[in-house]
């Protein structure tokens, strides 16, 4: 009743029981006081999905995590039944399982396509194409046919896939000791050298490709910095020059982020560096997690971040324009990715990756539970495409999902 419940599924009402009449005022505060629950105002949204995030308005900073008046949860056992994996389960509409891989109202699955042997690490929708690309830890990047589900192509790297993005006409893979960049109109292939071990997080702002990488061992004189590498596109020589090296993070960069004409930078360190995309110098060292900062989301003027720590974290610019937090949500389990979009009802929707094979989906900014996705095993890639489209990639494959359209009222 005080909005501060955690457990999912709970065994207690989260509703009002009818009451007789007179008794129903006494139990429509929130805390006995006499005072009316407060909910959070989503009237203040506005915007379209981008691939950093969409964008939305909120004027009240401190409505952040209050609970939602409309949660619509279908409330099952949470756990996928085996024999209907398998395509066996005899107890039908019966069985105490879930026989759907997901929990909640508004969404469905479209497609299941499987192909990769091992993790998903990557899932990009060119702007422009009707393909779609995944990365995998099986070594291989896979080129699919957004209208058919067809796989079009397979291509070796040689090193497992940390990480993808796409940028205009250009898509980058992340690997052992390179990135990749292929120009996706004419073919051309090039490989970045620089980076010194995995690369595990990639970003394009002011021009600029930014690379987060594992760095260098440690030596005898202690810790090396580990480094986030940049490179520009050279229209003459028609290649990737390296540009810049920014260095303070202790341990690998994880996780990247581009807003506001700032870098954003989280790290194995527990840290996250904000960085200034004209100067590329380092305004800014935020301290609040106790554990690594796996991603990052810009969505208007907030900052988004989450941690193996259990942790979602909403930051905000007070007026010296350092970052403070407004929020911290808390889960039961840790945060792998962030991923933000606009349902068809233009509602803005969180979609969270936890190492719990869950992927769980909130509404903003009350961060009301919207439903569960499930796998195998855990979810790494997540992607929001067209129309309503998301993506979500596990173990060997990955899941197509679309919002449903609202429903007509008279």
């Amino acid at each position: 009743r005080a909005g501060k419940c955690t457990r999912f599924p709970c065994s207690f009402l989260h509703s009002e029981p009818s009451h007789p009449s007179g008794s129903a005022a006494a139990s429509s505060t929130a805390n006995g006081s006499g005072a009316p629950k407060r909910f959070a105002d989503d009237s203040g949204f506005s915007g379209s999905a981008q691939r950093r995030g969409p964008n939305f308005k909120n004027n009240h900073n401190n409505s952040w995590g209050r609970m939602g008046a409309n949660n619509k949860v279908v409330r099952k056992t949470e756990k996928v039944c085996n024999y209907w994996v398998q395509g066996n389960c005899t107890f039908g509409d019966k069985c105490r399982f879930l026989h759907s891989w997901s929990l909640g109202e508004g969404f469905s699955m479209l497609n299941h396509l499987d192909g990769h042997q091992k993790l998903l690490s990557g899932i990009v929708l060119p702007a422009g194409m009707d393909k779609l690309f995944t990365g995998s830890k099986d070594e291989t990047l896979r080129a699919w046919d957004a209208n058919s589900g067809q796989c079009t192509g397979v291509i070796n790297l040689g090193g497992e896939v940390g990480c993808m993005i796409s940028e205009g006409l250009w898509l980058f893979v992340g690997i052992p000791n390179a990135v990749k960049a292929w120009n996706t109109q004419t073919n051309q292939e090039f490989s970045l050298s620089g980076p010194a071990g995995q690369v595990y997080a990639m970003i394009v702002g002011n021009g600029l490709l930014f690379a987060g990488t594992q760095g260098q061992s440690p030596s005898i004189i202690g810790f090396l910095q580990e480094g986030i590498l940049a490179w520009k596109f050279n229209a003459v020589t028609n290649s990737f020059e390296p540009a810049a090296s920014l260095k303070g993070h202790t341990l690998p960069v994880v996780s990247l982020m581009v807003g506001a004409n700032r870098l954003y930078s989280g790290s194995m360190d527990h840290s996250i560096k904000v960085w200034s995309l004209e100067t590329l110098q380092c305004l800014q060292t935020l301290t609040e997690h106790t554990n690594v900062v796996m991603s990052l989301l810009c969505w208007d003027q907030f900052l988004l971040s989450c941690s193996l720590d259990q942790t979602i974290k909403v930051w905000v610019a007070t007026e010296n324009g350092n970052l403070e937090v407004t929020y911290t949500h808390n889960e039961e389990h840790g945060l792998l990715n962030l991923r933000g979009m606009h349902d068809l009802e233009s509602k803005p929707v969180l979609l969270c990756a936890c190492n719990d094979n869950f992927v769980r989906l909130y509404d903003l900014p009350s961060f009301s539970e919207r439903g569960k996705i499930f796998a195998k095993q855990e979810i790494r890639a997540i992607e929001v495409g067209p129309s309503g489209l998301f993506f979500t990639g596990d173990g060997t494959g990955f899941k197509v999902w679309k919002w449903a359209e609202p429903v007509a009222t008279t």
